[in-house]
């Protein structure tokens, strides 16, 4: 059983980088896969709920496509 992130605590994260507000990303069945900073153009990913808010875990993202 996976777990899912509490969307009221991931609204009061921002970016460890910039901090910027982060955009929530959902994969294809509609789970929390990823927190998305448009400004640095990364995307953290959530792993068992838990957000990887670390440069060293975030992909690169493109705002404009909306996908890591």
């Amino acid at each position: 059983l996976m777990a899912t992130p509490d969307l009221r605590l991931i609204e009061l994260l921002v970016c460890p980088l910039c901090k910027g507000k982060l955009v929530l990303l959902r994969d294809a069945e509609q789970r929390a896969s990823a927190l998305a900073c448009a400004a640095d153009r990364l995307a953290f990913p959530i792993r068992d709920g838990i957000p990887m808010m670390v440069e060293g875990e975030a992909k690169a993202y493109d705002p404009d496509n909306g996908s890591p």
